[in-house]
């Protein structure tokens, strides 16, 4: 009994004023996205997209820490090692929310006030509005735990302004605050000692259009003058960003970057240098096919390729090194870049028949 408890208390779900609320209720797991979140939020979404009462959509995160970290990774890499089939109910039912979100018919508003990662980017990029604060922190590491930025990266990552997307989830720079509007990823910057005031306000519009949303989140943001001068974090290094991550292998971009060999380029050559190479080429290649395919395309490649993962080496070593152990020395199989065949490739992108996606 407890335990059902537990898991229901995991996300609340509410409807107030016009809008129906999405609160991921995990604030000591950093609001790590669980299976049991994922089939509470989905039909839940699907009822208000129905309903004539429901004007909007809000989700956003407890605990004033993160919007959501991720997906709970460690249970997926521990499941698989007990041969249950989570990994593919997971990622299954993850990325036909993320679908749903993406083609959601009432306006969507994602408040990713804090750490937003992984599982979190997928349940707030596809949204029609995202809202960052100065707390917020955007991140695809998943190139360092074996994995690749999944939840749709293959899709909105290939088409930020230039590289910057290639460059991003190869290396898992981390974003944060009015670089994420910046950037692209989110749409609107507000303060977080606003974000209730916005909430209250979004919540007593009578019967909103879009519009009606739009122009108080523009309001919102108008008046927000924490670090509007401030220049991109990464606006001096675009041009090498853009010229070194613009080639077609990873070892063409790592050339490239050690013949700049400039204090940055250096430093994004020792990161890239820990991460898996097997998860760099998939990621690489992801993108760059992800770059012309629709969103259920790429949705569906990502889920051949997470169950590509879960069967290889990387991705438990990396869960392993980052979260359990700790010891941040993942050993990678293979270790070397010059390893990871072509042919190794093929296998990951290859169909899985029967077992795909349905929208």
């Amino acid at each position: 009994m407890s335990a059902h408890i537990d898991a229901a208390g995991e996300v609340l779900l509410e409807r107030k004023g016009c809008a129906g609320v999405i609160t991921m209720n995990r604030p000591k797991h950093l609001n790590a996205l669980t299976l049991s979140m994922i089939r509470q939020i989905y039909p839940q979404l699907k009822k208000w997209e129905q309903d004539p009462e429901t004007f909007l959509i809000i989700i956003k995160g407890s605990g004033g820490k993160a919007f959501c970290a991720g997906g709970d990774i460690k249970a997926i890499s521990e499941a698989k090692k007990a041969k249950q089939n989570l990994s593919q109910d997971f990622f299954r039912e993850e990325y036909i929310l993320n679908n749903a979100i993406a083609s959601c018919q009432k306006p969507y508003v994602a408040l990713i006030d804090g750490i937003t990662m992984g599982g979190g980017v997928g349940v707030s990029v596809h949204g029609r509005f995202r809202v960052a604060t100065e707390r917020s922190l955007f991140a695809m590491p998943e190139t360092g735990i074996g994995l690749f930025p999944d939840v749709g990266g293959g899709y909105f990552l290939p088409r930020l302004q230039g590289k910057l997307g290639y460059f991003l989830a190869l290396t898992g720079f981390r974003l944060k605050g009015r670089d994420m509007h910046t950037a692209g990823i989110a749409t609107h910057f507000v303060d977080s000692e606003k974000l209730h005031m916005l909430e209250e306000d979004l919540l007593s519009l009578k019967s909103p259009s879009e519009e009606n949303i739009a122009d108080v989140l523009e309001a919102y943001h108008a008046e927000s003058m924490m670090d509007r001068g401030k220049s991109f974090i990464l606006e001096e290094h675009m041009d090498k960003i853009n010229r070194c991550f613009s080639a077609n292998t990873v070892e063409q971009i790592i050339e490239n970057l050690r013949q700049d060999g400039s204090p940055f380029a250096i430093e994004q050559l020792k990161v890239i240098n820990r991460m898996s190479p097997t998860s760099l080429k998939i990621t690489l290649r992801q993108l760059m096919e992800g770059s012309s395919k629709t969103l259920q395309e790429v949705l569906t490649m990502e889920y051949r390729l997470t169950q590509a993962c879960m069967g290889g080496h990387d991705f438990h070593e990396g869960v392993r090194a980052v979260l359990i152990d700790k010891d941040q020395s993942p050993k990678w199989k293979p270790a070397d870049l010059k390893e990871v065949t072509d042919e190794d490739l093929n296998r990951y992108f290859k169909s899985l028949g029967s077992n795909d996606l349905k929208f």
